[in-house]
Parts: C-alpha cells; sequence; structure tokens
C-alpha cells in the first residue's frame, strides 16, 4: 500500500450538500494538501430508493465554488476508478463471496415480515430493542440456520436474500482515533450488519471499507455519526484481512439553541442548511470556508483570518475537538463582510447587474453602480444586500418603514422636509457638500438638531432609517429624482 497521504469525501447523492458535509469536505482537503497527498471524491449512491439524480452535480458544483478541486472522481481521472459506487457491484461480490466462505458473513433469507415478527415477539419478552444478531440470528432462515441444499436450492431458484456480516458475541472492538484517542466497543450492542441488499447493491458498510481499502486511502475523516460504524468496518478489515486506514471522527455541529444543528432548528434560526443556499445567496467562498475551518479546530493562537494557503499550512488533526462545534451566524456574516469589502467595486458589478436584473428593473450604468457599490458596500454583510438594501438607488420606495415613520414624521417635520426641499430646488450647485451645508443652515437657523430634519429626509427619499451617506445619495440620485420623492413623501405620510 502507498504511503502518500489519501483521503476521500464520499458523499450520498441523496439531496442537496449540508453545510456539515462542506465542513467534512474541507478537513479532509486541508489533511491532505497540508501533507502533500490526494483528496479523492466518491459518490456513494448505492441506496437507489433515495438516490436524487441533481445531487452529484449539486455537489461537484459546491465542491469547485469553495476551491476544493478533488485530485480524483467522477469527472476527473485516476487510476482508482470508477468512483461511482453504482459502478463497482462486482468487486462487493467478490468481497461478500470471500466473507461468505470464510463465515464471517451469512446469507439471511427472512421477509420483512418475519423480521418483524421477530421484534414483537422479544419486545413482549421484555427485550426493549431487539435485533438481528449472533444471539437472534439462530432462530431466523438463514444459510446457518438451513441445511446447505436448502440454502443451493433457494439461491437457485431465485428467492431473495439478504448477506449479514457475522458479528461476534462477546468481542472488545478497540482503535485509536485521531481525535478521541482508545475508542471501544462491545460487539453484544451490535446488530448483524446486512453488507449485500436484496438488490444485489451493497450497503455503505462494505462499500465503504472495499473501496477504502481498493482505493489506497490512508486516513478517513468523517461526521461524529459514523463513529458507531466503526466496529462493524474494524470487522470488516480484520476479516478481510487487510490494514485499516487511520480514523478521524469530526466533532458534530451544533445549533446554538442547542443540540445537533438539524435542517428544522437551522431554517428557524435563519441558517442556510445546503452549500447551494450560500452560492445563490452571494456569500463569499473564502469567507465560508475561513469559518468552517474554525468550526472544530483552532489554529492554537487568536488568529481568526486564514487564507486556504495559510489553512492548508497550519491544519493538524490533533487541534480538531472532540466537543460540538456551535454554529454562529452572526460569526460567519462577520467572515463575510470582511471577504466582501476586500473585493474590488469591479469584482462586485457582475453579481450586482444580475441582481437588479432578475428583479425586472432597468440595469443602470456602469459608473453609476459603482458608485452605488461604493456607498453601501461597508453597511452591508453580504453582496445580495447591495441591491435588496440599496433597491431606492433603482426605483422610489413604494413603502416607508413603520417605527422610522412614528419616530421622524411628526411635528414639524413634513414642513422642515418641504423647506429643505424648496432650498435645494433652488440651488445650481447640486453636489453632496453643499446639500449638506444647506441643511446644516436650516436645522442651525431653527435650532435645531441635525437629525430632526436628516432622519425625515432619508425616510422620504429611501423609504427607510438607515443606510450610507445621505448626501451622497442625493446628488447620485439627482436633484428631479429627489424633488419627486419629497413632494411623494409629504402627500403620502403627511
Amino acid at each position: 500500500m502507498t504511503t502518500k497521504v489519501r483521503v476521500r469525501f464520499a458523499p450520498s447523492p441523496t439531496g442537496m450538500l449540508h453545510i456539515g458535509g462542506l465542513r467534512t469536505a474541507l478537513f479532509n482537503y486541508l489533511f491532505a494538501k497540508h501533507h502533500n497527498g490526494d483528496f479523492i471524491l466518491r459518490i456513494e449512491d448505492t441506496d437507489q430508493n433515495r438516490y436524487v439524480e441533481s445531487a452529484e452535480k449539486d455537489i461537484t458544483d459546491a465542491l469547485k465554488w469553495a476551491g476544493m478541486m478533488y485530485d480524483e472522481g467522477p469527472d476527473v481521472a485516476g487510476n482508482f476508478g470508477p468512483y461511482r459506487q453504482s459502478e463497482r457491484s462486482v468487486l462487493y461480490k467478490k468481497y461478500a463471496d470471500q466473507l461468505i466462505e470464510q463465515d464471517h458473513a451469512y446469507y439471511a433469507f427472512d421477509t420483512t415480515e418475519e423480521i418483524e415478527q421477530m421484534r414483537e415477539r422479544l419486545q413482549k419478552s421484555g427485550n426493549p430493542s431487539p435485533k438481528y444478531d449472533s444471539i437472534t440470528r439462530m432462530s431466523m432462515k438463514n444459510s446457518l440456520t438451513l441445511s446447505k441444499d436448502e440454502v443451493q436450492k433457494r439461491l437457485d431458484a431465485g428467492d431473495e436474500y439478504v448477506v449479514r456480516l457475522k458479528v461476534p458475541r462477546r468481542d472488545t472492538i478497540k482503535f485509536t482515533d485521531i481525535i478521541r484517542g482508545v475508542v471501544s466497543f462491545n460487539s453484544a450492542g451490535l446488530d448483524d450488519q446486512v453488507l449485500i441488499k436484496s438488490d444485489g447493491l451493497p450497503t455503505y458498510h462494505l462499500a465503504n471499507v472495499v473501496d477504502d481499502h481498493t482505493m489506497e486511502i490512508t486516513h478517513v475523516i468523517r461526521g461524529e455519526e459514523w463513529l458507531s460504524s466503526a466496529p462493524k468496518h474494524m470487522l470488516l478489515y480484520e476479516y478481510l484481512g487487510w490494514e485499516p486506514p487511520q480514523m478521524a471522527h469530526l466533532p458534530l455541529i451544533m445549533s446554538p439553541a442547542g443540540g445537533k444543528l438539524s435542517k428544522r432548528n437551522a431554517e428557524e434560526l435563519g441558517i442556510p442548511v445546503n452549500v447551494r443556499d450560500y452560492i445563490k445567496g452571494n456569500y463569499e467562498p473564502e469567507a465560508l470556508i475561513n469559518f468552517l475551518a474554525l468550526l472544530g479546530w483552532n489554529p492554537g493562537d487568536d488568529r481568526e483570518l486564514f487564507s486556504m494557503e495559510e489553512l492548508i499550512s497550519e491544519f493538524d488533526l490533533h487541534r480538531v475537538s472532540k466537543a460540538g462545534a456551535v454554529f454562529n451566524l452572526q460569526k460567519l456574516l462577520w467572515f463575510n463582510e470582511h471577504y466582501m469589502r476586500s473585493r474590488s467595486n469591479e469584482d462586485l458589478l457582475v453579481n450586482f447587474k444580475n441582481d437588479i436584473e432578475a428583479s425586472g428593473l432597468v440595469v443602470p450604468s456602469d459608473a453609476f453602480l459603482l458608485k452605488v457599490i461604493e456607498l453601501m458596500k461597508e453597511r452591508v454583510s453580504n453582496a445580495t444586500e447591495l441591491f435588496t438594501l440599496g433597491k431606492y438607488y433603482f426605483e422610489a420606495p413604494a413603502e416607508f418603514d413603520e417605527k422610522t415613520v412614528s419616530k421622524a414624521w411628526k411635528g414639524d417635520a413634513p414642513a422642515l422636509v418641504n423647506e429643505y426641499a424648496a432650498s435645494i430646488r433652488e440651488t445650481n450647485e447640486y453636489t453632496a457638500a453643499n446639500l449638506k451645508a444647506i441643511l446644516t443652515q436650516l436645522v442651525e437657523s431653527k435650532g435645531l438638531g441635525f437629525g430632526k430634519v436628516m432622519l425625515p429626509v432619508r425616510l422620504a427619499v429611501t423609504g427607510m432609517g438607515f443606510g450610507p451617506d445621505l448626501f451622497e445619495t442625493l446628488e447620485l440620485l439627482g436633484k428631479e429624482e429627489v424633488d419627486r420623492r419629497l413632494i411623494h413623501a409629504e402627500n403620502t405620510l403627511s
């Protein structure tokens, strides 16, 4: 077996790539590149009932968007293909047959109803969670209880069967996890795992072990949810006479509300669940990568901002925590603000124009848009907000923020706005500096605070109570447009 580090990211195409899946891919990628090794993408598509046709493309698109190009995969040639499990069935049958011949696995002909009856029977007799295991297997219809002739007769007749792993009744299964140290399991708690399903396809467990061995995977880095499956995999490695790869089980991603971050509570908290939501939402890939890298791993100091190259240089599995890592959306937005603001205005222009066009509005000149970006850039967390929070640059507000109306549009505010509108209507110097000077002169002459006029003017022009520099905004919109909006607000709100 090779001494070169080889790791794999092996998602199932049963849905869109989850944010937790991207973190698993990232930790594999960083580990491989830190050791000048290979990062392989393998599609584990043996569960045909849950297969989603568009899922594989979603996975490959997400990895490429995130800057994690794999060295081998379904669309990247390598020496260990094919890279879809559905195309490797002959290999799994070969090793399943070997396990049966060596008495480490067996044929099971039980129907779903018969297995359910066994469970009901044992539950009634006091077993709260009965399973098909070293005890119950001897009362079932399988090649351990049937004669060789009967087994062969059933196979020849095409009877449905599965192949099950013959788990020892009392055995301690130990291995060393890079993150968790020595992990120990008692085989009495394990069921006789199905290895080959009735449709002839392998389960994850057999395919995973066979593929990791035949693809010369040196390290398996995967989520904590697979830790309970590890003893079955260790048995398979032992029975097949193979040296297992080193294992590292990553901590769970936790919800800020407590517990594992599920799809339901993520949606309740406004946390995007799938990677494609981040892509569609114009998140910065560098920000998401930086954020995910620190979700369970620490660099050993107080640094927070890392480029991909710096992460590769620093990454070490020994600094990955055992404890779950809380997904902090505000922290992600902080990262996103940093990376978005580091981009040039010209770089942000293309997506900005696409957002405007998609809304059905007329796209202004590049010069106008670049000025909007300049004004808005420091006030948004996400490139999408350039449009959603700056829509008033392209059309007059149809509605006005109710809280700002109740706070700002009262007393003599309408009269003050009207007076300001009259003053700027008469000026021949329509610049931000002069517009500010006119408002300053107005509030000083009235003995008022600046906000008494500035806030209702902002409300009238933008429909909002916050935003970038008001006077730069007034200059950009132009005298005629601002005049129309001030008149409209007075007619609508007064």
